[in-house]
């Protein structure tokens, strides 16, 4: 007898977290592969700008939430940083220990440590880090401005933010063939390479729905972090937005 297969997990515009997580736990074996190709390798180049934007230093600590499989998060711990890779699907942390953790070979990163996590009520105290980072994690909250709230109540004052996110490009014309890009290719691609093709069809529907860059920055500045600002990559696809929380005053 064949063992049952397990139906595709796919979520939705409501973003129940049970349902996004389950659908994350379901393309973790083989996101980092399906992004490369989905991307046409574009994602190597974002988190090379991510990292540079975060500009880590050794012995500080870092919160890289929605940190996936920690593909992002081993490139911050090669800094020699301090690096907890956090994310609400168990099915991406495991993923993470398996290639990075104590029991992966070699020994995996002694700097980089995986936490189950979510967003919106993190499991760590007040002014734990030093800076801050989610790429790709924030449209998938159903509470972005709470999760914004809660990496500033978590960032040292002083301490920075980075969220790197899909966006809208400012220019018609790459919008127009971004839109028919993700509506029409995408889903064709996903369906050879994800272990979870119907994932790609919400990823889609998520960015359309997604706020512009100037919206974003308006949410982040509401959270309470200052001098706020984004520059745009690959034509404003993605956006790369910068923060700081302030110090008290005196």
């Amino acid at each position: 007898m064949s063992a049952p297969v397990t139906p595709p997990n796919r979520a939705d515009l409501g973003k129940d977290p049970k349902r996004v997580s389950g659908m994350f736990d379901q393309v973790a074996p083989r996101y980092d592969v399906t992004n490369d190709v989905l991307s046409i390798g574009n994602d190597r180049l974002w988190r090379i700008a991510t990292v540079r934007a975060i500009a880590p230093r050794r012995s500080e600590r870092i919160l890289d939430l929605a940190a996936g499989t920690g593909a992002s998060s081993v490139s911050l711990a090669r800094s020699g940083a301090e690096v907890v890779a956090a994310d609400f699907s168990p099915g991406m942390i495991a993923e993470g220990r398996r290639r990075y953790g104590s029991d992966a070979p070699g020994g995996g990163i002694p700097n980089l440590s995986f936490v189950e996590a979510d967003a919106t009520d993190l499991p760590f105290g007040d002014d734990e880090f030093d800076a801050v980072t989610m790429s790709f994690g924030l449209r998938n909250v159903h509470r972005p401005e709470t999760a914004l709230a809660e990496l500033y109540r978590v960032t040292r004052p002083g301490g920075r933010i980075v969220v790197c996110e899909f966006s809208h490009p400012p220019s018609p014309v790459v919008g127009r063939l971004y839109r028919l890009y993700n509506g029409q290719v995408l889903p064709r691609v996903a369906r050879v390479v994800s272990s979870n093709a119907e994932a790609y069809e919400y990823l889609g529907e998520s960015i359309a729905d997604w706020p512009d860059q100037r919206a974003l920055s308006a949410w982040i500045r509401a959270a309470g972090w200052v001098d706020v600002a984004y520059r745009n990559l690959s034509f404003g696809i993605v956006a790369l937005h910068r923060g700081r929380k302030p110090r008290p005053a005196g």
